[in-house]
């Protein structure tokens, strides 16, 4: 009975510095994992950031690019037929599009949204425009037509710039 109650006396020291050992190793892994989850995330976003950026940017210029007032002036080559500045034009919204679709995952989905439904409103406009054009319109006809059109038509292509701008003026 003496050997039990020295063994106690052994065993239940021994076992509370054990525990208080695992306590401590525990508590020291958890902030070395944090440190490194820590280290980890600020080395994406030191990679990210700039992708992010560069993608808002990219869809900035997109915007830009196919707004009517620059792409009709861009890509007008003098008087031709409406219908075929009818495709020069969606040829060149689509291209423009398809070049910068990856830009996406770097963006909010609201902003991604926004710049779909502004190329979107675009395309429609174009065609209702050509649709109302006689086979004699010119590339000048049609542009006119697109341009009134735009005017009685909320600016999505301004709308999405600005959310654009207010995002990365409130994310970064």
């Amino acid at each position: 009975m003496d050997a039990l109650i020295d063994f106690g006396k052994i065993l239940i020291p021994a076992s509370l510095v054990l525990y208080a050992a695992y306590l401590l190793v525990r508590s020291f892994l958890a902030k070395e994992i944090e440190l490194k989850k820590l280290e980890i995330r600020s080395r994406s976003i030191e990679t990210v950031l700039p992708l992010r950026l560069q993608a808002y940017e990219r869809m900035c210029l997109f915007l830009e690019r196919i707004s009517p007032q620059n792409l009709l002036v861009r890509l007008n080559p003098g008087p031709v037929p409406a219908r075929d500045f009818h495709q020069v034009l969606l040829s060149e919204i689509r291209n423009e599009y398809n070049h910068n679709v990856s830009q996406q995952i770097f963006m909010s989905e609201s902003s991604w949204e926004l710049v779909r439904n502004a190329k979107e409103d675009l395309v429609v406009t174009i065609n209702e425009a050509a649709s109302e054009m006689g086979q004699e319109a010119t590339s000048l006809d049609l542009s006119k037509k697109i341009f009134e059109k735009m005017i009685s038509k909320p600016d999505s292509i301004a709308h999405a710039l600005v959310e654009i701008k207010r995002e990365i003026q409130q994310t970064f």
